[in-house]
């Protein structure tokens, strides 16, 4: 009898210790995540659920992690592209939509967010668009959290600050690509569009760096507060996949806890407010310094300012490629500073849909373009039309193709 005793005995104590062991493993899969760092609590945005998956990079969160499942689909048949205009900013806003529909494959869906005094001036300019079909758009007031609005107005420039809202108010669209007014497209949208496949299990959005040589960058060398990488990053062109953003945790320098994208604003914003220069662009510096596995970064052609040439090219994909978006800011399209710049804004504004690119837009651009060689940007005017000129180009095989 003490033998089976024994036996019993020592079978419940092995017993005993294998459920110890899956107890202590349990708890460990819990407190751990990729990248190290505290718990991230599990996503419960409401909007999430029914979010549409779009553009074949919408993620599937899992529970109690900061990564998602990349889920392989087809392309969305329609690109959502987002804008905020206020002030003096009509004329500016529809040239870059302009830009944006004459290369652009698949349809697109404008949602301009404007004062309202704008909204009849968009609406007659839109109507008269002549691709039935092709484009939608959505008009929507200045939008600011009730409690905050006065803070997030004054923010930089009138309603720049806009833009970080965008997740939290179009919570049916999975995927959008935000730009600046002063943005021309050089390529069709598609192209950076598809940048939304690239992304891997943790990236929630894309966007290029503010410089390309730290010698001249700001950041590195004035910024008060935490900023992404090398020398920070630019948000005038920011491409995201909003289910993500929606139910992403972020780390940060405020709390041990991690914070969604709703609840992480107006602490940031609070605690850095009197440190900041460039408003919601600083904002996004910080955010994507505590988490910088949520970024992918693009090339310097995808965003091109005044900076990558004023003081000699530093581009040198634009050099290779040619540049396909170009991004016209401190006002350079409507002053005499930067005529290289200039002088493509005119050209996209001017020209009539339906005229032929190569002799309406190519050409005059061209002719004009010869004129700025005495600026530094202008001794490089050729990689202002490289990328034009294979645009052009294409689309006309295509519409070959579609006879």
């Amino acid at each position: 009898m003490r033998r089976f005793a024994r036996v019993a005995l020592l079978c419940l104590g092995c017993a005993v210790c294998s459920l110890l062991y899956g107890l202590s493993q349990l708890a460990l899969s819990l407190e751990q995540e990729p990248g190290g760092g505290g718990r991230e609590r599990q996503a419960r945005d409401p909007a999430t659920p029914g979010a549409r998956q779009q553009a074949g990079s919408a993620g599937r969160g899992e529970a109690g992690t900061g990564r998602y499942d990349y889920m392989k689909t087809h392309p969305s048949e329609k690109m959502h592209l987002a804008v905020v205009a206020c002030g003096e900013r009509l004329e500016e806003t529809v040239t870059m939509l302009r830009s944006a529909i004459i290369f652009s494959i698949k349809p697109l869906h404008f949602h301009i967010f404007a004062e309202d005094q704008l909204h009849e001036s968009f609406k007659d300019i839109l109507e008269e668009f002549p691709y039935e079909g092709k484009v939608n758009y959505t008009l929507y007031p200045i939008t600011f959290p009730s409690e905050s609005a006065a803070e997030w107005k004054k923010l930089f420039k009138p309603c720049a600050s806009q833009r970080l809202f965008l997740p939290l108010i179009l919570k049916n669209v999975d995927s959008l690509l935000y730009v600046d007014t002063d943005i021309l497209f050089l390529r069709p949208v598609d192209d950076i569009w598809s940048f939304l496949g690239k992304f891997n299990s943790t990236q929630i959005a894309a966007m290029a760096p503010e410089h390309e040589e730290p010698r001249i960058g700001w950041y590195n060398r004035f910024a008060r507060h935490p900023y992404y990488g090398v020398t920070g990053i630019n948000s005038g062109v920011m491409l995201m996949n909003m289910t993500r953003i929606r139910r992403k945790y972020f780390k940060n320098d405020m709390t041990p806890v991690r914070l969604q994208w709703g609840e992480i604003l107006m602490p940031l914003l609070k605690k850095y407010k009197l440190n900041i220069t460039w408003g919601d662009q600083d904002l996004l510096n910080i955010m994507f310094f505590h988490n910088p596995e949520s970024l992918y970064v693009f090339p310097c052609q995808w965003n091109y300012r005044p900076d990558h040439c004023i003081y000699g090219s530093n581009c040198k994909a634009a050099e290779e490629e040619g540049i396909f978006i170009l991004h016209g800011n401190r006002g350079v399209y409507h002053d005499d500073k930067q005529p290289t710049f200039r002088a493509v804004y005119e050209a996209i504004k001017n020209y009539s849909f339906g005229d032929d690119l190569v002799h309406s837009l190519l050409q005059p651009l061209e002719r004009e373009l010869q004129k700025t060689t005495h600026t530094y940007c202008g001794r490089v005017y050729k990689v202002f039309i490289k990328q034009l000129t294979k645009s052009i180009r294409d689309l006309y095989a295509r519409r070959s193709k579609g006879r």
